[in-house]
């Protein structure tokens, strides 16, 4: 059975936010990071070395996962980009009546794992259609049930000579945090920040068919640079 599209209020476990990139690490890295930092030194005064050590070199990992690097956007017309770095889970394609898009379309999974930029982009230029949040479980986002039955954000995006497009975050294992940066009706251009999600996660993109699709099963993509198809 397909699931209902219905707008839903904002949940406390998404949050929107319009600011843009002073530095190059994701500004909802600063608490974890300020708060490593505070709990580092204080141990070392407390002569915990050990301690302080360990809680460093976890605080430098949380920089590395909330870094966020700029991209060069591939200068060729109508591609289609992928929204989020990792492996690529699935290509399939989706009758009509088991499609969000009311067509046929192409379904393309990304599994974003710790060691990936997690800051999501977005496929095509557009306009946002709408946005709906969907609360749910919190299974490992490499397995289909995920896609299904984990928490998500659905951003659906109207796009020049593409149509229709759905861009969905998934919340995985330890993934607690959906963050959106866009709202309805503005208009988003290809390669711009959209979002992203803590600590390990899932992001689908589902295209119409008529798009050439030009990535496989198992390749890595990376966010706002690979190109992952063509719109005809």
């Amino acid at each position: 059975m397909q699931p209902e599209y219905r707008s839903k209020p904002l949940s406390s476990d998404m949050t929107y936010s319009t600011s843009r990139r002073a530095l190059p690490i994701a500004k909802e890295g600063f608490p974890f990071i300020g708060g490593g930092i505070v709990l580092s030194i204080a141990s070392a005064l407390l002569g915990l070395m050990a301690t302080s050590i360990i809680l460093g070199l976890l605080t430098l990992f949380v920089v590395y996962f909330f870094r966020d690097p700029e991209r060069g956007l591939p200068q060729k017309p109508n591609a289609l980009v992928a929204p989020a770095d990792g492996k690529l889970l699935k290509v399939e394609t989706l009758k009509p009546s088991h499609s969000p898009l009311d067509v046929e379309t192409v379904k393309l999974s990304i599994f974003m794992s710790l060691f990936n930029v997690h800051v999501n982009r977005c496929p095509t230029e557009g306009i946002v259609e709408e946005i709906i949040y969907e609360p749910g479980k919190f299974f490992s986002a490499n397995l289909d049930k995920a896609s299904e039955q984990n928490e998500k954000n659905r951003i659906f995006l109207e796009a020049p000579q593409v149509g229709k497009i759905m861009l969905v975050q998934i919340a995985g294992l330890i993934a607690r945090r959906i963050v959106c940066w866009i709202r309805p009706g503005e208009k988003v251009s290809l390669g711009q920040r959209v979002g992203l999600i803590r600590f390990g996660s899932r992001v689908e993109v589902y295209i119409p068919a008529t798009c050439r699709v030009v990535v496989k099963e198992g390749q890595k993509v990376k966010a706002g640079q690979t190109i992952i198809g063509y719109s005809l």
